[in-house]
């Protein structure tokens, strides 16, 4: 008997999956447990494999696809059998407004889309009432009526099931789908007309839909605009990178993003660093960071700071009663956030220990989706790099990220005139819907204090 092969969910955040490559072909025979396709999520490689002995019969999606959890993505079976009912159950689950043919081997794939900022475009029309699928409301939807003041509750959802979507609560707020960067660029430098919804995932619009809402004349114009001198290189965003741009998109849509920048006078943080790396070895010292020291120092700072150890939700906040700490790791993929889970458990060689295991589990590609998950604060350190000090951006539904700079030798007014110190830099960005501006400089003053003074803080 046919049998449905849908796409892994990779833990509670995860959302969608990207193709990377089909291992496997329709008309292979495939073994239970074989691997017949690669895919990755915005936080590591996947392997997905046959549920069942038999051939390849249907495949729904090609390799760049950016494919819903739970969804089909092919049929394996007997060849011969009628597989009618997997191409309805495709269609009928396949987002509103796309491309929602199947899709054999060798024909183009339905892209996924980014998010960005719409361009005015006729507003689809808003159904009121109770939403369908017991009210079902996706993440992203919930976020952006959160954003907009809109209860997503009472929408009529047009995703799979009746789930309420970003499109309904974008036509609920009287706007169009947005369009992807291309579509953006390309809709205001050569006056293109954008549709009310597109071919993209989520009804966005994609710079075909642009092409072919605009008459010959003006295609033939966007070519010649197109035709820049000397040569280029065009590379297609997508993997972590193409997902990362969505979240940090959707990151500033949704929240009130404020940033403080402060410092700290380093010289314990410096004097303490240098005798642990000249400690002996078989202390297993040498290798703890100044990052690892900040997060350790951090992690304590929190818990008189429980408003920053949370989650908001629009009309709720979660409180944390233990530190759950993410950090931002650069690796060959792009940027992941692994989380050390209990910070404010751990000594400071655990706490290291964790660290440098994370960073090697990421840049391998061998990091795990729970690994990645459940950071109640995060930070991000660019010191190596020499800033002075940016704008980190928050990873929702977390309520703040701090940023971690350079250290500078900055003037000091003392009893004999003016000294240089060393002065660690940090940025602060916090929601300002969750906190205000006094706690937030609160915090920043217990965090520059205990770094001053973090001999005290590494003895609680």
């Amino acid at each position: 008997m046919a049998t449905a092969l849908l796409m892994p969910k990779q833990g509670n955040s995860v959302e969608s999956c990207i193709i990377l490559e089909w291992t496997k072909k329709e008309g292979d025979t495939v073994k239970a447990g074989e691997t017949v396709l690669e895919a990755e999520t915005d936080k590591a490689t996947i392997e997905v494999e046959a549920v069942c002995d038999g051939t390849i019969l249907k495949i729904y999606y090609e390799a760049d696809s950016e494919v819903p959890v739970q969804k089909i993505i092919a049929v394996i079976g007997e060849p011969g059998e009628d597989i009618s009912s997997f191409d309805a159950e495709f269609g009928a689950d396949a987002p509103a407004a796309s491309a929602a043919a199947p899709v054999s081997a060798g024909t183009a794939a339905p892209a996924a889309a980014e998010p960005s900022p719409a361009v005015s475009a006729a507003p689809a029309p808003a159904v009121a009432g109770a939403s369908a699928a017991g009210g079902a409301v996706s993440p992203r939807a919930r976020n952006l009526a959160a954003g907009k003041g809109i209860d997503a509750s009472a929408l009529a959802g047009t995703g799979p099931r009746g789930r309420v979507v970003e499109r309904d609560v974008l036509a609920a707020a009287g706007l169009s789908q947005p369009l992807t960067p291309a579509a953006a660029a390309a809709a205001i430098e050569q006056g293109l007309k954008a549709p009310a919804a597109g071919s993209g995932i989520g009804g966005r619009v994609r710079l075909q839909d642009l092409s072919a809402a605009s008459s010959p004349a003006a295609a033939s114009s966007a070519a010649v605009s197109m035709d820049f001198p000397g040569s280029f290189t065009d590379e297609k965003v997508k993997g972590v990178r193409k997902i990362t741009a969505a979240r940090m998109m959707e990151s500033l849509s949704v929240t009130a993003q404020l940033t403080h920048n402060f410092g700290a006078p380093a010289e314990a943080l410096l004097s303490y660093r240098k005798k642990l790396k000249n400690a002996p070895e078989a202390l297993g010292l040498n290798k703890v960071s100044v990052n690892d020291i900040v997060m350790f120092t951090v992690s304590r700072v929190l818990k008189s700071f429980p408003q920053f150890n949370a989650h908001w939700y629009g009309d709720s906040m979660r409180f944390f009663d233990s530190v759950h700490l993410g950090f931002a790791c650069d690796t060959p993929k792009g940027l992941l956030v692994p989380v050390i889970k209990f910070a404010d458990q751990l000594s400071l060689k655990e706490l290291s220990d964790e660290s440098a295991r994370l960073i090697t589990a990421c840049r391998e590609g061998k990091a795990q989706p729970e690994e990645l998950t459940g950071a109640t604060f995060t930070l991000s350190n660019v010191g190596a790099f020499g800033i002075d000090s940016f704008t980190p951006i928050i990873n929702p539904p977390e309520v703040a990220i701090l940023g971690v700079c350079s250290t500078q030798l900055k003037p000091v007014r003392t009893e004999n005139g003016i000294d240089y110190k060393d002065f660690i830099g940090f940025s602060l960005t916090y929601d300002h819907q969750a906190t205000d501006g006094a706690p937030a400089s609160r915090f920043c003053a217990a965090i520059a204090s205990a770094i001053a003074d973090l001999d005290l803080y590494l003895a609680v």
